[in-house]
This record gives structure tokens, C-alpha cells and sequence, in this order.
């Protein structure tokens, strides 16, 4: 063979191994990099800021992922269909119990079951936690926190009028409210009202089915208009138009908490949120809480729970169920549900950080037990809206609570069927 042929064969060798190096040499490094996921939610400052924490915490332990986190602070389900329309919806998201019945009958999804193992502990969970999120034998969700709703109240201001426990039963919180319900400067004006309430559907489900009432049918039409229904929202009516029991805006309050740690109402029903609400704002205040009073002797109350969830259309579905795994892990959850901000989901987490045992938390893990989920089926918001609507205008006395609930669910029912 020539010696030049030779020497361009050589060269052409050597350069053939060049690029190959250079190009597995690339492809490592671009393998070698961290995966990016996104992680959209909502949330105060407060939850927004333990959030980045726990993540901060998992990227730590999980360098080839990194998270994004995105807040969505206003018309948080509208931008979510939005995107998922687009195929641009994050990896992972928050979802509602009461917003799940939609998008998991809309495919858009990623059922987690393959993705568990037992080393996860998924029975760690209570079952009323994970139903919400479950669907055609399929789970979708995985619960990051719940709270149900309990009775606080003002320890002084029962001590001032000779009560010494909470009241057990609605017509015992009744004639509590009339005691509490005080004209301290002798203006004809009460300074203190007994109860404040939050006249909505989702404080109010729980009343409905204190007599056997629905919310809505097995086909997801409204159905709060029957006698049953009725039962459980004249409670709520009656004391409102008897002056007893006050909304936060008569009082120039924002929230129950706020009215109650202001002094303007002795008790509210309202979720644990409340409690770091009024040790941070009103830290000289004694409170209590209790188990929501009985009605039609039945015990009662809402249970409200998010979840995370991940997009079907993930490019980093292993990445994203990483992500989901830590976040309502034993680990993860013990640094989300530290602060006291929000319930764990987990039995053991509750155990750890000694709530089970907590005199303020422990009404809100009893009503596990018998809690109603704030889900209404696939339409919440037609449900939700024209509920809310008609019942506010029974409320002040502007029409009788029968024709209101008639027409709201009338409305309602015509609105679902014209979607269907």
C-alpha cells in the first residue's frame, strides 16, 4: 500500500474516533444533566414559602431533578383545563377533592397505581383521604393535606355567661348562641354575637344530609330543594334572621377567624387553619375547640382535602412521581405539616408530630369518621354557584328558603343538561 493511501487512512480512522468520542462524550453530559419538572399550586405566603422548603429538601436529596414552582394565584382551575387543553399543563399540580370527579373522567390524568410500591405504605392513608381521588379502580391523586371543620369558641366569653363545655347537640348551640349574644353598651346594637357563620355550600353539605337530604343525585343533578334538605338549612336560616348568629362582613370581619379572635362572635365553625391564624394574630385570646354540635342526632361536618396529581401528558413521568412520592412521603409530609398550618394525611406523620393528642386538633382528626367530602360530582360550580346565590337571598329574608332552593336547583339542572 502506498504510504500516502496509508496516511489517509490513518487520519481518516482517527478522525472517525474523534467524533465518535465526542459525540457519547456529549450525549453523557447531556444525560448527565438535571431534569426539570413543574410543580403549579396555590397558597398564602406562609404555605408558599414551607413549600419551597420541602422542595428545597428534595432536590437536595434528588440532584438530577430539579422543580419549578409556579403559584397560580387566581382562576387556579381555569388556567389549569386551560393548559391541559394546550399541552402545556405542568408535570405535577395541585387538585381539589371537589374539582377531581372532572378532570378524572376527562383522561387528562396519570393513574399512579403502577407507580406505588409497598414500600410507599399507601395504608398509611386513610381511606377517606384517597376515595376522593379515585376513579374506574384507578387512584389519581395522593392527598397532601386535609382539614374537616370543628366548633371554636371563646373560653372567656363562656366563662362570663356560666357555660362550662361546649355545646354537644345544634339545639344546645342555639341556646348557647342567645346567651352569648350580647348588647354590652346598652344601644340596642349587639357587641357579641353568638355564632358566626359562613353561609356557603361548602360549609353547609354536612346540614343537608343531617336528614337525609342530598346534595346532588347519582347522575350529578342538583337535588337540595327536597324537604330532607330543607331541614338542615333552616337551622342556619332561622338563627341568621333571629339575629343570633352573623355573617364576617356584617361585623367588618374578612373571615370566622377573624371574627371570633376580634371578639364580634363567641364561636364559628371553620377549619384548622384557624388555629395558627389566631395564636399569630391574636395571641391573648383563650380558645377552644370541639366537635361540630350533632344535628338530628348525627354527627357532622365537611372534610375538604387536596391532592397532587400528574399531567398524562408528562414528558419526566418518573421525575414527576418522585416528586409526588417525597411530597407525601413520611418525610416529606412531617416538614410540610410541621408548622401546624394544615392536617397530615398520613396516620403515622399525625402520631410524630403528637396532633392525635394536640386538645386543638384532635375535634378535626374525630371527624374523619364521618365527614362529608366536599365533591358534587363533574358540574361543582353550576351546583356551587347557583346554590350559593339563591340561598344568600333566603338568607336575608329576601325570599322563602323553599323557592330558593327550588329555583337554584332548577337553574342548576337546566345549566348541566345543556352541557351534557
Amino acid at each position: 500500500m502506498p504510504r500516502k493511501q496509508f496516511k489517509l487512512i490513518v487520519i481518516g480512522l482517527i478522525v472517525a474516533f474523534l467524533i465518535s468520542f465526542c459525540q457519547h462524550f456529549s450525549s453523557d453530559r447531556l444525560e448527565n444533566q438535571p431534569i426539570t419538572i413543574k410543580l403549579s399550586g396555590w397558597g398564602d405566603p406562609i404555605e408558599r414559602r414551607l413549600l419551597q422548603e420541602v422542595i428545597q429538601n428534595f432536590e437536595t436529596t434528588h440532584p438530577n431533578i430539579k422543580v419549578k414552582y409556579e403559584v397560580i394565584s387566581e382562576q387556579y382551575m381555569d388556567v389549569i383545563q386551560a393548559r391541559l387543553i394546550g399541552n402545556a399543563a405542568p408535570d405535577v399540580f395541585y387538585l381539589d377533592a371537589i374539582q377531581a370527579p372532572l378532570l378524572m373522567n376527562k383522561n387528562v390524568l396519570e393513574p399512579l397505581e403502577s407507580y406505588i410500591t409497598p414500600a410507599f405504605e399507601l395504608t398509611d392513608f386513610e381511606e377517606n383521604f384517597l376515595s376522593p381521588f379515585k376513579n374506574n379502580n384507578h387512584i389519581y391523586g395522593l392527598p397532601k393535606d386535609y382539614s374537616t371543620l370543628a366548633l371554636f369558641y371563646n373560653k372567656k366569653a363562656f366563662f362570663t355567661e356560666g357555660l362550662n363545655h361546649p355545646p354537644q347537640t345544634w339545639d344546645e348551640l342555639l341556646t348557647y348562641s342567645k346567651r352569648l349574644t350580647v348588647d354590652r353598651n346598652g344601644d340596642g346594637k349587639s357587641d357579641q354575637y353568638g355564632l358566626g357563620v359562613t353561609p356557603e355550600l361548602a360549609r353547609l353539605s354536612y346540614m343537608i344530609k343531617a336528614y337525609g337530604g342530598q346534595v346532588v343525585n347519582q347522575s350529578g343533578y342538583a337535588k337540595f330543594a327536597s324537604e330532607e334538605s330543607l331541614a338542615g338549612l333552616r337551622l342556619v336560616v332561622e338563627q341568621y334572621q333571629e339575629r343570633t348568629s352573623v355573617r364576617a362582613s356584617d361585623v367588618g370581619a374578612k373571615s370566622g377567624g377573624e371574627m371570633l379572635g376580634r371578639g364580634k362572635v363567641a364561636m364559628v365553625i371553620e377549619g384548622s387553619w384557624v388555629i395558627p391564624f389566631l395564636h399569630e394574630n391574636f395571641p391573648q385570646m383563650e380558645f377552644a375547640t370541639a366537635e361540630v354540635p350533632r344535628i338530628n342526632d348525627r354527627s357532622g361536618t365537611m372534610m375538604l382535602t387536596v391532592a397532587y396529581v400528574m399531567n398524562r401528558e408528562s414528558k419526566h413521568k418518573q421525575a414527576a412521581w418522585e416528586l409526588i412520592s417525597y411530597l407525601t412521603s413520611s418525610q416529606g409530609m412531617t416538614k410540610w405539616a410541621s408548622s401546624g398550618l394544615v392536617l397530615p394525611t398520613r396516620r403515622s406523620v399525625a402520631e410524630k408530630l403528637g396532633y392525635d393528642r394536640d386538645p386543638l386538633r384532635t375535634a378535626f382528626i374525630a371527624g374523619v369518621n364521618y365527614a362529608t367530602t366536599w365533591q358534587i360530582g363533574q358540574h361543582p360550580a353550576l351546583v356551587m354557584n347557583n346554590f350559593n346565590n339563591q340561598f344568600f337571598s333566603a338568607l336575608l329574608g329576601e325570599q322563602p328558603l323553599a323557592q330558593a332552593m327550588k329555583r337554584a336547583e332548577d337553574e342548576a339542572n337546566e345549566q348541566i343538561q345543556a352541557q351534557k
